[in-house]
This record gives C-alpha cells, structure tokens and sequence, in this order.
C-alpha cells in the first residue's frame, strides 16, 4: 500500500499481515481524489473516515494536508497500527478513535466536509449509512459523504444521491448535503 499524492507520495505502509481487511485499491483512490481535489481546497476541510481499516484514506487526506481527520475504527490490532503509522508520520492533524462507526454516527461531536466510509462489504446495516449521515447535522452544508460499497448496492434514489463512480471492483456513491436539503 503507498501514499498515492501529497507531502508523503510514494511512502509505502506496510500493514501487519494479520490484518483481515480490503483495502480501496490505488487506482480507486487515485480516481477518488482527482474529482475531489477539483470540488474542495484541502487546507480548509475537517474529514471523517469511518470503517478506517489499515487507515489509507485517512493517510491521503493527511497527506494532502487537511486540517484535520478523525478516523474511527473499532477493531484493537487496526486502531493501533494507524495511531503508530500516524505518530511515525508526524500527521498531528489525525485523531484516531477506537469505536463502532454506527455509535459514533449517533452522536457526533462536530461536523466535517467530507465523510468517507468503507464498512465491511457483508456488513448487514451498510445500507443504513446514507440515512444515518443525514438524520444529524454531521455533513456540513455543501459537503460530501463517499460510501465505498459492492456492486450490489444502489443508492441513486437516495435523496442526497449525487454521483455514482466505479472503479475496477470498487464502488463509490457519493452523497451531497446540498442535494439532500433540495429535497
């Protein structure tokens, strides 16, 4: 796994081999954040990266120099090995939290700009995640949730729905907070 752009391109992370994960593949991250970099100046937006895995979009954000992430991931052995890549990488902008993404939905501290989510994709609640965004202030107005999901999904009646983009095997749905409040 590598940093694909920004102050860290090129870093390669090495995640443990015990990890149980699939993480978004390069080329689906590198498309993810061609479109983004176009909607969004970097420096000014707050992220969260839910489901966070082995912690690679959290990495690109970071990297890209963001003005902060909060990364939220339950499972110990992938908590800990993104709070050491993050301290070994000095991105003080990360704050990297230990819970269940769906908990932490109900009850968000602060809004961001943009969500990103890669839950499970046999997670059994995946398709509640859209609602759960929009039923709280989470999503500032005019940003952005990415829901990274399988192809067996679709979200496009969604009334946040704003594009739909596949990329080898990965599935992203994006969703719009200014779209959701046209409704």
């Amino acid at each position: 796994m590598r940093i694909i752009s920004g102050i860290y391109r090129g870093k390669q992370i090495h995640p443990p081999k015990n990890l149980k994960l699939r993480p978004t593949t390069d080329f689906a991250k590198e498309s993810l954040f061609n479109i983004l970099i176009h909607q969004f100046d970097f420096e000014n937006l707050d992220i969260l990266d839910l489901f966070a895995g082995t912690g690679s979009i959290t990495y690109e954000f970071a990297s890209r120099n963001v003005r902060s992430i909060v990364t939220v991931e339950m499972v110990q052995v992938h908590f800990k090995f993104i709070q050491k890549t993050c301290s070994e990488l000095e991105m003080d902008q990360v704050t990297v939290i230990r819970e269940d993404a769906f908990r932490y939905l109900k009850n968000p501290y602060q809004s961001f700009d943009i969500i990103f989510a890669d839950p499970p994709y046999d997670h059994p609640r995946l398709a509640e995640l859209p609602d759960m965004v929009f039923s709280t202030e989470i999503l500032t107005r005019g940003g952005l949730f990415i829901l990274e999901h399988p192809a067996s999904y679709t979200f496009s009646a969604h009334p946040g729905f704003f594009q739909h983009r596949k990329y080898g095997g990965v599935n992203f749905t994006m969703f719009s907070s200014d779209t959701a409040n046209q409704s």
